[in-house]
């Protein structure tokens, strides 16, 4: 955990942008726990199939993401010291696979369960990865002299958004 950068004064301070991942744990373990809300509105079979299936996309996006990404991950919105730009494979089709292979999960998780509670915590995800990405890129544009070019290539999640 060190070697990310995670301190407890970084906790109670956000100086490497732990409360976004705080709030990013926090919406994800809501997801994975809580059941269907309303439950009279719960997903019919055929679409908590969907759902697996989605979730499952979602999961090797993350695994094959998290193998490219290498030496240089970290789920803090700062750039390990001495990490490399990663631009090739997933990172040369989105800037944040990480991110939207959450966002697939949480996609999954919503077709799953079912009912409004579920879509809520996507759309909450979506609002708090949007901005660790732009927190993330602040800190990227200062670290990586190519990283504004990377920027202009490739989109964030993907195009259009």
């Amino acid at each position: 955990m060190r070697d990310w950068g995670l301190s407890w004064g970084g906790w109670l301070d956000n100086r490497r942008g732990e409360w976004w991942l705080l709030g990013q744990l926090v919406l994800i373990a809501l997801d994975i726990a809580l059941p269907a809300w309303p439950s009279l509105w719960r997903s019919p079979p055929g679409v908590m199939v969907a759902g697996g299936l989605v979730l499952i996309g979602g999961l090797v996006l993350a695994a094959v993401a998290f193998v490219q990404l290498g030496s240089s991950l970290t789920p803090l919105p700062e750039p390990m010291p001495n990490a490399e730009l990663k631009a090739q494979g997933l990172y040369g089709f989105c800037r944040h696979p990480l991110y939207l292979a959450v966002l697939v999960c949480a996609m999954g998780m919503a077709l799953i369960k079912g009912g409004v509670l579920h879509p809520l915590l996507l759309m909450g995800l979506v609002v708090l990865l949007r901005g660790k990405a732009k927190r993330e890129e602040q800190a990227l544009v200062r670290h990586y002299p190519d990283y504004a070019a990377y920027q202009q290539r490739v989109p964030a999640f993907f195009p259009g958004f």
